[in-house]
């Protein structure tokens, strides 16, 4: 939350993939212990406690990409100590070499089991890298740049992540109890240049944003494992902390990463807590209900290089929420869900009154705002191996977070309407093969009136995925992935849509021994020349007009690539 590069911005190149023990997915504003930012959905993401084996692996590949991983967890005392090390290094396909390093390292140790046992974990990240962003088409269409090309080769960042967290589980009876603490201290430096020379024709556009950032925080819950008569209860209850302290988040003006002015610079701190209650009640065989409420409390407080723009603010938002599950009937569930939820604002949205780069007078924006999900769907298992589900659901927003392609930030926009129908199918006809398939269709609209039109920049109409999974055959395996993301409006009137973007990406592999194995990852298999994202505002160019041309700008999905990695297990 309120962070430099855009409320609700994360970096997760902190994550080692071959650590996740497991993701729990929610879907929708219908589960009580979701809160700011999941009303579409979240997921938890959970590091194993212990490894199957220790490993190693090194990958090398096209465009100089070079990464070597190291992890482990071998027993000490009565636990074990879990260790991860990663470095990776890679260039791009891009014409101003991305020089992109990650440094990355994890040690926890742990004892006991899912249901009775601790962790502690310390994570270090840090990373630093060259950007090609978005380019303008005029551009490549008269051949001033290249289609991996970049108008200011200056662009780029750096960042870094340490945290030291604890997690404690335990179960008696008919009771469990979990509870985490966390402290995280991260920096990010970014430097954008989006609209090139268009506001500065001398110095060009490029901007700083920059944060330090200090977060603090904690979780506890417990559930209660009871009976009403014959039916089965579950009550559980929860509360969780967080504060985060930015000292400053800043936005400055530069050239080639030196800073020639300050556009603004907050100290700012986000305390919120939210306390949640969820009960479930298995009311017969083939009916049960799940009800919840939560209540969230924030505080901003924010000390602005302006005085105009410092102040503090709070709110409190209330979140119901209620599940009807029904069945099973011949391996098929059905079920019902509605509930609110909440996304937060900036914080120096809230206090702002005059806009730090013009001095003109400014809106506030509401501190939490409301968000409602309705949803009705089934999940079957038809046959055996085959599993299914389809959903219809709506979402609505009293304020849509709206990405700005020529700020690199997001702002507070209109209030939205998003409906429609998501089907995923997965099919499983034998212990080594698996299909998959996911497909999702959506009419995004604002909902107020104004002229400007009522489109969702961004929003895409269509989004699905299929894959095809081999697990050791003979000592191969192998997967075939496709991802599509559809045509999607760039302005409210949508007289400009972007294409539509489709990638495969496939890999093949061996098991040379029980411990060793080769495999081969090609991605963007086709080499497709589509674009990542696309937007559509006014930007300028050396010897253009001072008030700039109104133009698509994207950025390119990488060129077709291959990795080769082997690992040893010891």
């Amino acid at each position: 939350p309120t962070h430099a590069h855009g409320q609700g911005y994360t970096d997760l190149n902190f994550l080692i993939p071959e650590l996740v023990s497991r993701v729990r997915f929610n879907k929708g504003p219908y589960f009580a212990e979701d809160g700011d930012f999941a009303s579409v959905g979240s997921a938890r993401i959970l590091y194993a406690d212990r490894l199957p084996s220790n490993v190693a692996t090194l990958t090398a590949g096209s465009f100089d990409y070079v990464r070597a991983l190291f992890a482990g967890s071998p027993e000490v005392g009565r636990g074990n100590l879990v260790y991860g090390a990663e470095f990776l290094y890679n260039n791009g396909p891009w014409d101003n070499p991305a020089n992109f390093r990650k440094y990355n390292g994890v040690l926890r140790y742990a004892q006991g089991t899912p249901a009775n046992g601790f962790n502690v974990t310390g994570m270090a990240y840090k990373a630093t890298w060259n950007a090609t962003d978005q380019i303008p088409q005029r551009a490549v269409d008269d051949g001033s740049i290249g289609f991996f090309g970049a108008i200011d080769p200056t662009d780029g960042g750096e960042s870094s992540r340490y945290s030291l967290s604890g997690e404690w589980r335990q179960s008696e009876g008919n009771i469990s109890r979990a509870a985490s603490l966390y402290a995280i201290r991260s920096r990010l430096d970014l430097f954008s240049n989006f609209t090139y020379f268009l506001d500065d024709p001398v110095n060009g556009d490029q901007f700083q944003q920059a944060e330090k950032r200090v977060v603090f925080g904690g979780e506890a819950s417990q559930t209660w494992f009871t009976h009403w008569g014959e039916r089965h209860v579950w009550n559980t209850l929860g509360l969780q902390l967080r504060r985060d302290r930015m000292t400053p988040a800043a936005l400055y003006s530069t050239a080639a990463r030196e800073r020639l002015s300050t556009t603004r610079e907050d100290d700012v701190t986000v305390a919120s807590a939210g306390l949640y209650a969820s009960n479930t009640i298995e009311w017969s065989p083939w009916f049960r209900t799940v009800a919840g409420l939560r209540a969230d409390y924030v505080r901003f407080d924010v000390a602005s290089d302006n005085p105009e723009n410092s102040g503090k603010e709070t709110d409190t938002i209330f979140s119901p929420k209620l599940s009807l599950i029904f069945g099973p009937w011949a391996n098929t569930e059905y079920f019902l869900n509605w509930g609110q939820g909440f996304h937060s604002n900036d914080a120096r949205g809230t206090t702002i009154t005059v806009d730090p780069k013009t001095g003109e007078p400014v809106q506030r924006v509401d501190p939490l705002v409301r968000t409602t999900g309705y949803e009705a769907g089934l999940r079957s298992r038809l046959l055996p191996g085959l599993t299914t589900s389809l959903a219809l659901w709506r979402l609505e927003q009293d304020s849509e977070l709206l990405f700005v392609g020529d700020a690199g930030t997001t702002e507070a926009s209109r209030p939205s309407e998003r409906t429609g129908v998501e089907w995923v199918l997965q099919y499983v006809p034998r212990p080594w093969l698996a299909f998959d398939l996911t497909a999702a269709f959506t009419r995004a609209r604002f909902t107020d009136d104004d002229p400007a039109g009522n489109r969702i920049p961004g929003a895409p109409d269509a989004v699905a995925s299929a894959g095809l999974t081999v697990d050791n055959i003979d000592g191969w395996f192998g997967s075939l992935r496709w991802r599509y993301f559809g045509s999607r409006a760039l302005v409210e009137d949508n007289t400009m849509r972007s294409q539509a973007t489709s990638l495969v990406n496939a890999r093949v592999g061996y098991m040379i021994t029980d411990k060793i194995r080769a495999y081969l990852d090609v991605f963007n298999v086709f080499d497709s020349r589509d674009h990542d994202i696309d937007y559509f505002y006014v930007s300028r160019l050396p010897n253009e007009p001072p008030e700039g041309v109104a133009d698509r700008h994207f950025h390119p999905v990488e060129s077709r690539a291959f990795r080769f990695s082997v690992s040893f297990a010891y």
